[in-house]
């Protein structure tokens, strides 16, 4: 007999909820596609109710309750994987006080002389060259922008919660989070996964107070059960358990059957990352930690591009409106007609290369998006493919990091999310890293490595590479193009790299410039 599990994977721009099997078959699924993702109050702003995805998780499972109830009542447990780096307050009745601060917010607040800093902490961070870094993860932590705005607020705050928390407790009452859940900017020492004391030194770059921080629950032990009241809106089974997983990459590299440093995941969605898998901890990039894997005993390096595919959406709503009408009449994607825009473009788009720093990462707070190369042989479709090899050469940058410290180049990449569907893409990928790429045979790849972290957890299996053999199907193998690597290789080591370097300190003028004018404009 097969076992089943329930599988919640909240996403930015939608939610799914999936019934699958020990064999790694979907029975059962529900897509909730949001009609607003997200509120911009203000430029820059992305907010979102915090009891809006908990509506949408009753609607997508009471979907599958109408048309599978069977498979839903069999289910052996519950795994939720959430969007990452979402922060929620909550009062001392754990009602939220305001709307969520998504991950893709944008709001600065800067804070002088990093004030909430101890002198000997200023010392260390200013001694080991991390002093923007930390700038950086202060003035996009959201608390310090409660502090500073919304004062009154901050002081009904009793906890500061990501969002799975709070789904946690709404699901079994328990306000609680799984280890592998914390991702962004929050205190966590992910090795022992536990929070960081009040004393230590990088307690004062987010400024949380300890007490408002929700219990840990190590990864792979069960989080609460289902409540009464909640099977009652959603149609889970009363006293099903809530295992504690990991966030959506995280899942999504699991999925994707990636268990050692032997293969890396890219994940291709609104953010891009690539992860290796490693027993060992270590950091994949200085102040950046490893993240725990759905399961205990492993860790995720990981290093993200911010913008990811969501600079697909900012080149169509600025350069595509004729290829979305192109797209209209012929009945296909505005992805599919741009991707046949760019088959004659050369790789190295004739000179053009791009840096994808429309939104900046840890290693590089400063930075800012870049082209340089333009000629008059350039149009605006080399701009397209421009991006997708800058997408590439960055994760191809992340994975030269990540390997410094496993000392093993991976053999084979795994690619999925909603990129993965470019055959482009794929190939730019696999030309860039002049290695085999293999396409996830599944598309969604989060869900079954939900699943399959719920299977192990629960002792259905008993290794992770046991779960893998079971559910993870390989996709198609792109072999890379040798010519186009070689183009590649070059234009990532003479051009690509020397990029920052060269602009590091005009981004870091522009970027006091623009808060300078933004505080001028708001006090006229």
């Amino acid at each position: 007999m097969k076992d089943y599990f329930l599988v919640i994977d909240v996403g930015t721009q939608s939610l799914r909820a999936s019934v699958v099997s020990s064999t790694g078959d979907i029975l059962a699924f529900s897509r909730r596609k949001y009609e607003v993702p997200y509120f911009s109050p203000e430029k820059g702003f992305a907010e979102q109710r915090v009891d809006f995805y908990l509506e949408e998780i009753i609607k997508a499972t009471n979907d599958i309750y109408d048309d599978y109830p069977d498979y839903l009542k069999a289910v052996k447990g519950l795994v939720i994987d959430v969007f990452r780096d979402s922060s929620i307050i909550l009062d001392e009745e754990k009602k939220p006080l305001r709307n969520a601060v998504l991950w893709l917010d944008q709001r600065i607040t800067r804070i002088p002389g990093m004030k909430n800093l101890k002198w000997y902490e200023k010392i260390i961070f200013k001694a080991i060259g991390m002093m923007d870094t930390v700038k950086y993860n202060a003035e996009r932590t959201v608390s310090y922008w409660l502090m500073e705005h919304e004062p009154e607020l901050w002081k009904k705050m009793k906890y500061y919660c990501p969002l799975g928390a709070y789904f946690n407790y709404k699901i079994t009452g328990n306000l609680a989070v799984s280890t592998a859940d914390c991702i962004g900017h929050y205190p966590i020492d992910f090795k022992s996964g536990k929070w960081l004391p009040s004393w230590h030194p990088k307690q004062s770059v987010f400024s949380i107070p300890v007490s408002a921080l929700p219990p840990l629950v190590p990864v792979g032990q069960i989080i609460g059960n289902v409540t009464e009241e909640f099977s009652r809106l959603s149609k889970i089974p009363a006293g099903l358990p809530v295992y504690a997983s990991g966030s959506d990459k995280a899942c999504e590299t699991y999925g994707n059957g990636c268990t050692n440093r032997y293969s890396a995941s890219i994940s291709l969605g609104t953010a891009c990352t690539i992860e290796v898998v490693s027993e060992k901890y270590s950091e994949p990039e200085k102040f950046l930690p490893s993240y725990q894997t759905p399961y205990p005993g492993a860790y995720d390096l990981e290093v993200q591009v911010y913008s990811g595919l969501w600079m697909i959406k900012w080149f169509v709503d600025n350069f595509g409106s004729e290829d979305k009408e192109e797209a209209q009449r012929r009945g296909i994607s505005v992805e599919q007609v741009l991707n046949e825009k760019i088959r004659d473009i050369p790789a190295g788009c004739d000179g053009l290369v791009l840096q994808p720093y429309w939104q900046p990462g840890l290693k590089r707070p400063n930075g800012k998006g870049g082209i340089i190369g333009f000629s008059n042989v350039h149009g605006k479709y080399h701009i397209y493919r421009a991006i997708y090899e800058g997408i590439a050469f960055a994760l191809r940058e992340g994975m030269d990091e990540i390997v410094k410290k496993t000392h093993i180049t991976p053999a084979y990449l795994v690619i999925s999310g909603g990129g993965s569907n470019s055959p482009e893409l794929c190939h730019i990928i696999a030309d860039v890293f002049g290695i085999p790429c293999t396409i996830s045979n599944e598309v969604e790849s989060s869900t079954i490595g939900g699943a399959m972290s719920g299977f192990l957890n629960s002792g259905v299996f008993k290794t992770p590479q046991e779960a893998k053999d079971a559910m993870v199907t390989p996709g198609q193998v792109i072999e890379p193009d040798s010519v186009n690597h070689k183009i590649y290789n070059q234009l990532y080591t003479k051009v690509y790299l020397k990029m920052y370097p060269g602009l590091a300190k005009a981004y870091e003028n522009n970027k006091n410039f623009y808060l300078d004018v933004q505080k001028y404009q708001k006090k006229s």
